[in-house]
């Protein structure tokens, strides 16, 4: 008996040594493979304001949005919701270099064409997940990707690219501000992710602060795209003039896209940077490219005064930097301004023709 149970053991073992090197090869199989983490190399910190050009430059508003931005490599655009006018840029290095990926900013141009196209109204949901639907308002406040994913691939290239455009992507948004890039726009859908990941993450598009601060002013205004201005002289301040691009066809979709940029301060991805009585709406946009983290906030608010200001601030830097922290620094803006800065009155602007829309 004894001799059996050792001949038993013997065979076992012996199945087992054989199998075990397959069985290992087999369980290896089944792991799932690991998420190499994106090293980033572009340094968090750095001087801002060490090659600004101060002339021109509002001093009030230059003084609270470098103290807001501190020791972070990042810019801030501060803009007059009303005439265009830059009154602030800090970092203009960075705010006037070729541009980035525009992260979930994008997402309001694609917000707005599916309205605009009938797709969508602020009632309708979108499934996103197995267990969520949600609305436009809900997706533009929590950066949902999956419901502009859904959104971009039944508009199609061609229709997400016309209402990008209309809002200044692609296109200079100063008039005559030296050294300004036009950022650029993909003339085919991106290779990474089609256009679905054009609409939820800006693949393949480059805009620069400058292009979104026009926008956030013309959502401000309620669709007057205003050419940016940057009066550097004296000449050139007393002589400014308020110039239109072209009038954008957005006013009935502005309750449904405020609500949505309102939701993003108030309970979205912009939520951190709701701790005062400064009312802004907004856009975080978060990402990666050429080795840096990107963190955009691209907004607008009115100040206690009455007065409506765009602010967008881009971070450039490491894995703590996203959309929320640069909500966080525009908050800040908005804060120190309060009621103590006032806009200048200028002359009205010469009409413009409105924008023509995609169909």
């Amino acid at each position: 008996m004894q001799r059996t149970q050792l001949r038993w053991w013997s065979s076992f073992l012996t199945v087992v040594l054989v199998c075990a090197p397959a069985l290992g090869a087999f369980a290896q199989s089944k792991k799932k493979p690991r998420r190499r983490a994106v090293r980033y190399t572009v340094p968090s910190y750095a001087n801002p304001t060490a090659n600004d050009n101060l002339t021109g430059e509002n001093a009030a508003v230059r003084a609270v949005a470098a103290q807001a931005l501190g020791r972070y490599n990042g810019s801030v655009v501060v803009v007059e919701a009303d005439t265009g006018r830059v009154l602030s840029i800090v970092n203009q290095e960075l705010a006037l270099s070729s541009g980035f990926k525009p992260c979930s900013t994008i997402k309001v141009a694609v917000g707005w064409g599916a309205l605009e196209e009938g797709l969508i109204t602020g009632d309708t949901v979108l499934r996103v997940s197995r267990y969520k639907s949600i609305n436009l308002s809900e997706a533009l406040a929590y950066s949902d990707n999956t419901f502009f994913e859904k959104l971009g691939a039944q508009m199609g290239f061609e229709k997400v690219s016309a209402y990008a455009r209309l809002l200044g992507f692609g296109e200079l948004a100063g008039y005559l501000i030296e050294n300004e890039y036009p950022g650029s726009f993909p003339i085919e859908p991106p290779a990474n992710g089609g256009v679905a990941r054009m609409s939820s993450y800006g693949e393949d598009i480059k805009v620069t602060p400058l292009q979104l601060a026009a926008q956030m002013a013309a959502f401000a205004n309620g669709g007057t795209l205003y050419y940016l201005q940057y009066p550097r002289s004296d000449e050139e301040q007393l002589s400014f003039r308020a110039r239109i691009k072209r009038l954008l066809p957005i006013q009935p979709w502005l309750p449904e896209l405020r609500s949505g940029m309102e939701g993003a301060v108030l309970y979205g991805t912009a939520r951190n940077s709701n701790g005062g009585q400064e009312h802004m709406l907004g856009k975080t946009g978060t990402c990666g490219e050429d080795r840096a983290k990107l963190g955009w906030f691209a907004s607008y608010g009115e100040l206690s005064s009455g007065k409506r200001l765009a602010v967008v601030v881009l971070l450039r830097g490491g894995r703590a930097f996203n959309g929320g922290k640069a909500a966080e620094i525009a908050a800040q803006v908005y804060r120190g301004l309060g009621a103590t800065y006032e806009l200048a009155i200028y002359p009205e602007p010469e009409p413009a023709t409105p924008a023509t829309r995609s169909h």
